[in-house]
């Protein structure tokens, strides 16, 4: 979510019949002169695909509504939003958003419905590879509130840019409902955000804080495996434990289920070296970035692997896969906390080789220096009693994701003082 004036006034000046002709990056800002903007809330941008299931994404939206509902972890007095058409086939038209306090499931709450606009209109053409920033909209949010974000596609979208795994209920209507109070027209679920990839706040006491924090990784770091709309992620737990201390911060999400450090795949999103720039780097706000990624890595060459296999990745490269993240990392002058891998035993990666793997992989993340500091997620999630497996209360059923009590373990221990 980064822009500049320069950005802004090319946007502007390429402004044509609604339609912004210009590179993939955000368009709206008020660079150095204006309010400061934070991260209030994020999920990485993934290619239309359905590994495990059927999905919105593919098919795309013509003539709909989408509704999502996102719960933010930092507080503001303005709001605005985040959209991308990153892996857009053509342009991706909104005819029109409106953001407002959720009430329950697809229902929002009376006199929260705000109209967003960008620069100025109420509707707006993102090309193919661009994301863009609304306009502020004067609703005021505090952290851990619940927002539902409403995009009306009248036109054929085609493939739809979206996140996979969000652990949370989206909703689809047939024609224009994007400013409902009741959710009776949303009649179609799905468990994936789209188009949407950011909400940022500015405005109250919390204004000039810098002090956010980026959970980078796969689908631990996604959530796979917690309760839906539950908000009980890992870096929920985080946002809700720091809080709980009297030091609240905002704490972002930027894992995709699937996702390697060092291979591409066309399910499971860009290489995390790829994307962390556009993924990460990009955020307002922040200061410190958990790194916890290298599974799909290591599993991903064998037969099991969901969405095919990869091509095999030794722990040398896992390790410089790791330390070219910290390098873009502490360039932009961000804090890395590593994180060790966690126990696979019983799942479709355990094998003796990947066991070997992670095992050496972790002991690097634990001795070698490389980070700021280390959290050790491996030992706070295994089986005293067989620390190569998951402890069956914190297993979610398939020996590789936590559930909601592994995942709080998980926030638990992370040390504070060292974020």
């Amino acid at each position: 979510m980064r822009t500049s004036n320069t950005l802004r006034r090319t946007a502007l000046a390429l402004l044509t019949t609604g339609t912004l002709a210009l590179a993939p990056t955000a368009l709206a800002d008020t660079g150095g002169h204006g309010p400061a903007w934070r991260g209030a809330w994020a999920a990485s941008p993934q290619s239309a695909t359905a590994p495990f299931g059927p999905n919105w994404s593919l098919r795309g939206f013509d003539h709909q509504t989408v509704r999502q509902v996102v719960r933010v972890t930092a507080t503001g007095t303005r709001t605005r939003i985040e959209l991308t058409n990153r892996y857009g086939t053509g342009p991706l038209r909104i005819a029109g958003a409106t953001v407002a306090r959720t009430a329950k499931g697809s229902a929002v709450q009376p006199g929260s419905v705000r109209t967003l606009r960008f620069d100025g209109r109420p509707s707006v053409t993102i090309p193919a590879g661009g994301t863009l920033l609304s306009d502020a909209a004067p609703l005021p949010v505090k952290a851990f509130e619940n927002l539902t974000v409403t995009l009306y596609l009248a036109d054929a979208t085609g493939p739809a840019t979206f996140h996979s795994f969000s652990s949370a209920t989206s909703y689809r209507a047939e024609g224009d409902h994007r400013a409902d109070l009741s959710g009776d027209a949303f009649g179609e679920t799905s468990t994936s955000w789209y188009f949407l990839s950011g909400v940022e706040v500015t405005g109250g006491r919390d204004t000039a804080r810098r002090d956010g924090i980026v959970t980078f990784g796969d689908s631990i770091t996604d959530g796979v495996g917690s309760t839906a709309d539950a908000d009980n992620r890992y870096p929920d737990e985080l946002a809700e434990r720091l809080a709980a201390s009297g030091r609240s911060r905002a704490v972002l999400n930027h894992g995709i289920g699937g996702n390697q450090v060092v291979n591409d795949t066309t399910w499971a999103g860009e290489k995390a070296v790829a994307r962390f720039e556009k993924d990460v780097l990009t955020e307002k706000g922040v200061s410190t970035v958990i790194l916890l990624e290298g599974l799909n890595d290591i599993g991903g060459s064998g037969p099991a692997f969901p969405g095919g296999p990869t091509p095999e990745v030794s722990v040398d490269r896992l390790i410089e896969g790791h330390r070219t993240l910290i390098r873009q990392a502490h360039a932009k002058g961000l804090k890395v906390v590593g994180a060790t891998l966690t126990p696979v035993g019983g799942s479709f990666y355990d094998t003796p080789e990947n066991e070997a793997k992670r095992q050496a992989f972790n002991a690097w993340v634990r001795t070698s220096g490389a980070y700021d500091s280390v959290v050790d997620f491996d030992r706070a999630v295994a089986d005293p009693s067989d620390p190569g497996r998951i402890l069956p209360a914190y297993d979610s059923g398939d020996h590789l994701h936590p559930d909601d009590a592994g995942y709080q373990a998980m926030a638990e221990a992370l040390d504070l003082d060292a974020l």
